[in-house]
């Protein structure tokens, strides 16, 4: 395709308009300036936000038992999530592995409160129930990338 320098002008890749940003330039000074007000209201309502963490604890288990640990995460967690404060909580269960997912503000130090808690005998229980599956201690994994759609 063959580009005029008028046609050049009219899409703003030459800088020749007053409105419209160049191909190579920077933005006009006006709309340059909307744009970093824009963006630093951006970063400050993003600190505003409470930051959704994700952790998770991956457990190895031992050949065979993998029916037994369908059947504990059957029944379900043994804390209540919202009253932890997580906003989301997932069990993931292959041949080999068990991956705990927890997400919340803060999850870290949330799972770190329940696991010392020593009035926490349910959690306590669970954990006890688990550990004939497993073959070492559970490994945690932190969330290196997310994506979600808004």
């Amino acid at each position: 395709m063959v580009c005029r320098r008028d046609d050049q002008q009219e899409r703003g890749w030459s800088g020749g308009t007053a409105d419209v940003p160049s191909r190579h330039g920077a933005a006009p000074p006006a709309r340059r300036q909307a744009l970093q007000s824009a963006r630093s209201q951006a970063v400050e309502d993003v600190k505003e936000e409470e930051t959704i963490e994700a952790i998770a604890l991956i457990a190895r288990l031992k050949p065979g038992a993998e029916s037994r640990a369908a059947e504990l995460i059957k029944s379900g967690p043994p804390f209540d999530p919202p009253a932890l404060g997580l906003t989301g909580h997932r069990v993931f269960l292959s041949a080999g592995e068990a991956v705990f997912l927890f997400e919340g503000h803060e999850v870290e130090w949330m799972l770190d409160d329940l696991v010392s808690d020593p009035n926490a005998w349910q959690t306590h229980e669970a954990l006890d129930a688990w550990r004939p599956l497993i073959e070492f201690p559970p490994r945690i994994a932190r969330e290196a990338y997310a994506w979600e759609q808004e």
